[in-house]
């Protein structure tokens, strides 16, 4: 099974736009969306949840209140201000940070940590094939192990059904969610546009790849915006040896197609025509028997590998 992880540098470069129709273009695979932040590939894709189910991670802080006897001790303690006390302490459970002070030093044993619940996984059902997701609830951490626990969830399905690629979209930016979405990939593509901006964030994702040595190949969307620019770009990446899968042109039919909620290559454009273009050479890719050869796979502590999972 080969894994391919789209990703930018920044939001709204048209990442999950080009993943929602290599979604309708390729066979035999598992979707995934580990942008867990700010989630939208199910926009695109209209999935029936065939599971929903709770993620938790972490602790919060909660007082038994029959205990308590409004001391004030684990107010003082608290560095997160987290805790007001009147005649019984109460917890503040958005400025908890779970460190458990408050806990150890308790007289009365009247405060409990809690398995934190901050965010919902799903699997679902779409007309292109299954898809793991998931959302992180507003204000909570752990993204990157939520993004872990969704692959490690992805694989399990692909294994099951036999798939032979996982599409991953992948969260914008270098952050952990993107580190994490990295975990056993194949294939890193970096969707970037013809600005300085664009440039930038591409670097900081190339950079990425190389730490982590994963293959990186370059999709230029909205190209003839700025051709200048856009053959600056190709130029700047031939040198650092990165190929470019092929140019998106701005066409108005990749809006027209978000707002019926559907992959742009379901319409007869121009936008079509490339990313086809850019998904004929990306099979290539992956179907090239040297590019397993080119780099080791690289694993992060706290997620399984596929060997490990078969064995499991």
């Amino acid at each position: 099974m080969k894994e391919i992880v789209v990703l930018s540098g920044k939001g709204g470069t048209g990442k999950t736009t080009l993943l929602g129709s290599l979604a309708c273009l390729a066979e035999n695979k598992v979707l995934v969306d580990c942008d867990v932040d700010a989630a939208d590939l199910h926009l695109l894709l209209t999935p029936e949840h065939r599971s929903e189910n709770e993620f938790r991670s972490g602790v919060k802080a909660r007082v038994v209140a029959d205990k308590c006897i409004g001391c004030g001790t684990c107010q003082e303690l608290c560095q997160f201000e987290a805790i007001e006390v009147a005649q019984c302490a109460t917890v503040d459970t958005m400025a908890c940070e779970g460190c458990g002070v408050c806990a150890y030093f308790c007289p009365e044993q009247a405060i409990h940590l809690d398995k934190n619940h901050c965010g919902t996984w799903y699997i679902s059902d779409t007309k292109y094939g299954p898809l793991v997701h998931a959302q992180l609830f507003a204000g909570e951490e752990n993204s990157g192990k939520l993004v872990s626990f969704v692959k490690r969830q992805a694989r399990q399905v692909a294994e099951e059904i036999g798939a032979e690629l996982l599409l991953v979209d992948g969260a914008p930016g270098i952050g952990c969610p993107v580190i994490a979405s990295l975990s056993g990939t194949d294939i890193i593509v970096a969707v970037t546009e013809p600005t300085l901006s664009g440039w930038h964030d591409l670097e900081r994702v190339l950079d990425l790849a190389d730490h982590f040595q994963v293959a990186a190949f370059v999709c230029l969307n909205k190209w003839d915006l700025n051709p200048q620019m856009a053959d600056a770009l190709a130029n700047h990446c031939r040198k650092r040896d990165v190929e470019i899968l092929g140019r998106i042109p701005f066409d108005p039919a990749v809006v027209t197609a978000q707002l019926k909620g559907q992959p742009v290559v379901l319409s007869d454009s121009l936008a079509t025509s490339a990313i086809k273009d850019i998904w004929s050479a990306l099979q290539e890719k992956v179907n090239d028997n040297c590019l397993s050869l080119a780099v080791p796979k690289v694993t992060f502590p706290g997620v399984l590998s596929r060997n490990e999972m078969r064995a499991g």
